[in-house]
């Protein structure tokens, strides 16, 4: 569990922006080097097995296949592949020459590795509920590789995007801790150059790539841990790119020499509750009139500016959802009265009592993230205004096991199966607040099990149904993804929808280019 907690935090740490190069060092001393400095989140560590996320990891390294513009999957590291049905067998066949950075060469043991690593339980890897059904991994040659499962996963595919690492660097290496993950060596279009701690990660392009070498020499990650920066270091011309807030990408409207991308997300904010606490085992009762009490579309006018909308789903913008739930819209009166119905009373001070104590909770919120703090702030008001309070606070360490309440940021734009089954599964490697519901793990098992579209649809109807009446978040809004780049950068896709902490855009970095 603490290997579990440790994967998290680091993957919570990953909520990258990106900035590109508009006036860094290295483009001022070199004019035949072209340079991309993107305004990023810190990094402790880019390991891509263990966490799910980070930008940097589709540059630096290959999956079996990789996920088009269109959020489709095409081949990678694999060039074809196919599917028995009646073993459940996947066979992938890998291109041939492709080498690792350090110049040795790529093979199927490499894909057995990494994805047995991932398997392994003693190295808590959140992505390991998406290969629980491989029973088998058979190496047929170097350059084939077989996956038999227990049972179908549609989403197999989809989870063969996993960044693939090389097993002579890492065999016998601790897959938590290893310098590796500091100075990370890939088959991916750039490789890794240089770490500054707390200042910049650089890559530089790799001319071998299988795929053809990229056209941009450099790209620079600098960290700019706080989302305000980032605007004032886009306009003085210290980055090129640059994930900002609503607000501050506004600043850029019709400015001169910036390019603005409001690009549309899978990835939702809501209030996760922790039902490890002892609080809520006791009072997750309340948990419908928290829904009921937040004002969704008055945070998204205030916040996101009217971008977005009210979220009531984890799989609203897939074509798997469905509308026939409860969306717990905003209706402080019904949130009052599931309060007095369950034995709370109004105390003096304006707040909901139940057997003398106060109804309430602290709500963590990720540092550096004013978006998510913003909307924090507004939900605790309003939550305040019917009685429950709720109190936000900045932890310098999230406490996993300990905390009450997080306001949590999930979604993906693949597969349904994605950010369902190992979220919201009991005891799956995404399950960061012990929730657990039979019927939801029923329903997910059967709509990760079929291809057949009705089957599925039904199937995440019933999750869907099972959810909303035992949430497990009170689901806020979904947010955009308000990209500002310097108009001297060309290639950046706008219609690719983003996925959580807007990752994506670089989908297709290769053929992006930038003036000197």
């Amino acid at each position: 569990m603490k290997k579990k907690i440790f994967a998290m935090l680091i993957s919570l740490s990953l909520i990258l922006s990106f900035a590109a190069c508009g006036g860094g060092d290295d483009k001022t001393t070199d004019t035949d080097v072209s340079t991309l400095v993107y305004g990023s989140g810190d990094y402790t560590r880019i390991n891509p097995a263990m966490d799910e996320h980070g930008e940097i990891n589709i540059l630096i390294f290959d999956g079996l296949t990789a996920h088009d513009g269109d959020n489709k999957v095409v081949p990678a590291l694999a060039k074809s592949w196919e599917y028995d049905e009646a073993t459940y067998t996947y066979t992938f066949h890998l291109e041939e020459d492709v080498k690792w950075h350090d110049g040795e060469p790529f093979t199927a043991n490499d894909v057995k590795f990494t994805i047995e690593a991932i398997m392994d339980p003693e190295n808590g890897s959140e992505n390991a509920p998406n290969y629980e059904d491989v029973e088998e991994i058979t190496v047929i040659d170097d350059h084939t590789i077989s996956f038999k499962l227990t049972a179908p996963n549609v989403a197999f595919l989809d989870y063969m995007t996993m960044a693939i690492l090389p097993e002579h660097l890492l065999e016998g290496e601790d897959m938590q801790t290893s310098d590796f993950f500091r100075s990370p060596v890939g088959t991916g279009p750039y490789k890794f150059e240089s770490w500054e701690e707390g200042q910049a990660i650089t890559l530089v392009k790799n001319e071998d790539y299988f795929k053809g070498a990229a056209n941009i020499d450099k790209i620079i990650f600098k960290i700019v841990t706080d989302d305000n920066a980032k605007a004032i270091q886009l306009k003085s011309g210290e980055l090129d790119l640059a994930l900002l807030t609503p607000k501050d990408a506004e600043t850029f409207e019709d400015l001169e020499g910036y390019t603005r991308y409001d690009m549309q997300t899978s990835d939702y904010r809501a209030i996760a509750f922790n039902f490890a606490n002892e609080y809520w085992q006791e009072n997750a009762d309340i948990i419908p009139a928290i829904c009921y009490g937040i004002d969704r579309q008055a945070i998204i006018d205030s916040v996101l500016l009217g971008q977005g909308e009210a979220a009531y789903s984890p799989i609203q913008r897939n074509v798997y959802n469905s509308e026939d739930i409860e969306h717990y819209d905003y209706n402080p009166e019904k949130a009052k009265q599931i309060l007095e119905d369950a034995g709370c009373t109004m105390g003096d001070d304006g707040y909901y009592y139940r057997d003398g104590e106060k109804i309430g909770f602290v709500l963590n919120v990720g540092a550096g993230d004013q978006v998510r703090l913003d909307i924090a702030n507004i939900a605790a008001q309003q939550l305040g205004e019917i009685g429950i309070d709720v109190k936000v606070e900045i932890p310098a360490q999230v406490d996993w096991a300990g905390q009450m309440a997080y306001l949590m940021g999930w979604g993906s734009p693949f597969d349904a199966d994605d950010h369902t089954y190992k979220v919201f599964g009991t005891d799956k490697g995404a399950n960061y607040t012990s929730y657990s519901n039979e019927l939801v793990d029923k329903y997910l098992k059967e709509a990760r099990e079929s291809d057949d579209e009705e089957t599925r649809a039904q199937a995440y109807a019933n999750f869907l149904e099972a959810l909303a009446e035992d949430p497990a978040y009170a689901f806020i809004c979904y947010i955009d993804a308000n990209y500002v780049a310097t108009s001297s950068l060309s290639g950046i896709d706008p219609d690719t929808v983003m996925g959580h902490h807007g990752v994506g855009i670089f989908w297709n970095v290769t053929e992006w280019t930038i003036e000197e």
